[in-house]
């Protein structure tokens, strides 16, 4: 347990900023459960959650483990439990479940492969590059903080004069500043500028959400861990693949295909696949990307199809983006059990209470109608509540399976409008 001492720990730090707050937390009050052996050290520091925060380090690397949202690598709880070591502060124990589980891991993808996915060759300089970008990030959403209270202040008449040019400079500064996230965000913004009447209102909207992930962003550190990563997401932080594999929570079900929605650009094809698991109802979401012109990978299923498999989950705070894992063979599933219009909007709401930024959110409905609505269309259904389908959406495919008598309807809805995926004619589904 005299492996590190305390110039050594010192530079493993990030940041300057990062060895200060290592030092403030090296002390044996901050800490409860504090254990270590040949091979590791470990403890539980209390932060402004109701959870404290749980944090280990293997020593022979040194890796890191923490519940907490830093993106720094180490992080100051990482760094003030070396530095307590390092003081011989910790007393010698017995290693808890979750530092062996971890442990174990660790030790099974080191024999699995030479290098796990996604591992640099040089992890100095990969800590280095993750702590240059989260300062840009913070720099660019400070900036983006105060052009937010300068229209606070000014208001937003005649706004429109001049929003367009000054919402698409922060969108570039955005992504000077590596916040990919934030960046579509505030093109979505200024996209919706002079669009019908009542743009001003949708407009600011969209400037309150993007004023929230600037807020949140401020205070990560005193987030849940799962909102946290909610927020890191929402920003453009990365998750990687292998990471969600071996350590994202998994889901076994039968996964019923509700349907998929393609929008392909001049760049990019995106694919969604929306599922249902049939035994405990949690949705999963399914990403796929490729170049334009280049194919999608397969389908899974065909919608309306079962696939017996094991989903895992990105983290988040509403954790639905997910890789499927394991399949067995898919089959044929009967029609789904689905909701009343006001069901299904209460289950929306539930996912914003969540995730404010959710944008997008799988619906089934039941017994319900095409019908005109204005110039365009709405499902209706038995109580005479609707929802307007997208503009522009060609209807026709599901006039013809309905021919007026209520079916079945999966759909993705966001606050544009209801995009139908796949409808019921009793168990036969028909894609859209």
């Amino acid at each position: 347990m005299g492996l590190w001492d305390v110039e050594q720990v010192l530079g493993l730090a990030s940041d300057a900023a990062s060895a200060k707050a290592g030092q403030g937390l090296a002390r044996r009050e901050k800490w409860s459960g504090a254990g270590a052996t040949e091979r590791a050290v470990w403890g539980l520091c209390q932060g402004s959650g109701k959870q404290p925060y749980q944090t280990a380090v293997e020593l022979t690397g040194p890796a890191y483990k923490c519940s907490c949202p830093s993106r720094k690598f180490p992080c100051k709880h990482a760094l003030g439990l070396m530095l307590l070591l390092a003081s011989d502060g910790v007393p010698p124990g017995d290693e808890p479940d979750w530092v062996t589980t971890w442990l174990e891991q660790r030790t099974e993808r080191a024999e699995r492969v030479e290098r796990k996915p996604g591992e640099v060759a040089d992890p100095i300089a990969a800590q280095e590059r993750v702590a240059r970008r989260a300062d840009r990030v913070s720099a660019g959403l400070a900036e983006l903080a105060g052009w937010l209270d300068d229209q606070v202040r000014q208001g937003l008449g005649g706004f429109d004069q001049r929003a367009y040019g000054e919402l698409n400079r922060l969108a570039a500064r955005m992504v000077d500043a590596q916040a990919p996230g934030v960046a579509g965000a505030v093109r979505r913004a200024a996209g919706v500028v002079g669009r019908g009447h009542g743009w001003p209102g949708e407009l600011l909207e969209e400037l309150s959400l993007i004023h929230l992930i600037v807020a949140a962003h401020a205070r990560l550190a005193d987030l849940p861990p799962s909102l946290a990563d909610t927020v890191q997401s929402r920003i453009g932080w990365p998750t990687e693949t292998a990471r969600v594999r071996l350590e994202g929570e998994q889901v076994q079900d039968d996964w019923l295909m509700l349907g998929r929605v393609v929008e392909p650009d001049d760049r990019l094809t995106l694919r969604r696949v929306w599922l249902r698991g049939a035994t405990t109802g949690r949705i999963g979401l399914i990403l796929t990307y490729a170049a334009a012109g280049r194919p999608l990978d397969p389908l899974p299923a065909r919608p309306g199809e079962f696939v017996p498999g094991t989903l895992a989950f990105y983290p988040g705070a509403l954790p639905m983006r997910a890789l499927l894992t394991q399949t067995d063979q898919r089959g044929q599933a009967p029609r789904p059990h689905g909701h009343t219009v006001h069901q299904a909007l209460t289950s929306y709401v539930e996912s914003l209470a969540a995730d404010p930024w959710n944008e997008r959110w799988p619906l089934v409905l039941y017994d319900v109608r095409p019908a005109r609505h204005g110039d365009g269309w709405a499902l209706v259904d038995e109580a005479g509540d609707g929802l307007e389908i997208l503009p522009g959406w060609d209807p026709l495919k599901l006039l013809a399976v309905s021919a007026g008598d209520p079916i079945t309807v999966a759909a993705e809805w966001n606050r544009a409008g209801l995009r139908p995926m796949t409808c019921w004619r009793d168990d036969r589904p028909v894609t859209l």
